[in-house]
């Protein structure tokens, strides 16, 4: 069954719906892909050694530290690569970096940016840099799936999760591969929390929002949790409501969803004054601008 119906063929067990994000949100695992696998492999696979400096640097501000963070690996590699043509201590060194047509043209043909569709992609229309990023990111699942290990969630995580299992219908949003996302749920026990998992596998975000959710509940009851601006693009591009995990604040936000967010979130008062000063918040937390041009 194509991947999109299962998500259509979600029916409502409650009244309310809750979709919620993974990496970074429930688990503390996103600095430690980036650091750990993303940014090794992609020095080692696109030949970067002369310049991994400013490379971290960069990667770090996309994935990790600016209104980028979250975004698919995929179109986040292009605005690595964007910046990293932008700054003079890369163009002084004289390295000569990949040309990202390729890919670009991918990404702005498939709604589905993952291993799977690239690699069908690649054998329909073969282009060394895109087999290059296709190797690339399949080490990176390899890596992963042999080493990160015993990562819990962020620790008042649970306690919100089980809440929200009480009084909602929890689905996974995600953006990391299906295979990682039901082997980290299911390393921790949390899976059971949730009705579904749907990964980058499925489409966006806000596709998964809408083939799960939109017309099966009132707006107003449909919640996105997230740590990132995808998180907060998808909900609004649905007309439904956003709780911001702050990067670096993420279990004074989880508190604050267990003790506050979520009850007002049920009695119907959420929308409005209350999301738009914890969206202010989450936005404070996510410059647009590099470090390195201010």
């Amino acid at each position: 069954m194509d991947c999109r119906n299962l998500l259509k063929n979600l029916e409502p067990g409650k009244k309310f719906f809750v979709g919620i994000d993974s990496d970074g949100c429930v688990f503390d695992t996103m600095e430690l892909k980036q650091k750990e696998f993303f940014i090794p492999n992609g020095i080692k696979f696109f030949n970067l050694f002369p310049v991994a400096r400013y490379v971290r640097e960069t990667w770090e501000f996309v994935n990790l530290y600016s209104v980028h963070r979250g975004v698919n690996r995929f179109p986040a590699l292009v605005k690595v690569f964007e910046l990293l043509e932008q700054r003079k201590e890369v163009t002084e060194i004289g390295i000569e970096l990949p040309d990202m047509k390729p890919l670009i043209d991918w990404i702005s043909e498939e709604t589905r940016l993952g291993n799977q569709s690239l690699r069908l992609y690649c054998e329909n229309k073969p282009h060394p840099f895109l087999d290059t990023v296709l190797k690339w990111s399949e080490a990176i699942n390899a890596d992963i799936n042999k080493w990160l290990k015993g990562v819990k969630p962020f620790t008042f995580a649970l306690e919100g999760i089980q809440k929200i299992n009480d009084n909602a219908d929890l689905i996974v949003v995600s953006q990391t591969p299906l295979e990682a996302l039901k082997r980290e749920w299911k390393e921790h026990n949390i899976e059971k929390f949730v009705t579904f998992i749907a990964g980058q596998e499925y489409g966006t975000k806000a596709d998964h929002l809408e083939y799960a959710a939109k017309g099966k509940y009132p707006d107003d009851r449909i919640l996105m949790i997230g740590d990132a601006p995808g998180d907060l693009n998808a909900a609004k591009k649905n007309n439904v409501l956003f709780y911001p995990v702050i990067p670096g604040k993420e279990n004074e936000s989880w508190k604050r969803l267990h003790n506050e967010a979520f009850d007002i979130f049920l009695s119907g008062k959420y929308k409005g004054d209350y999301e738009n000063k914890l969206i202010d918040k989450f936005n404070e937390a996510l410059p647009k601008v590099p470090p390195w041009k201010k």
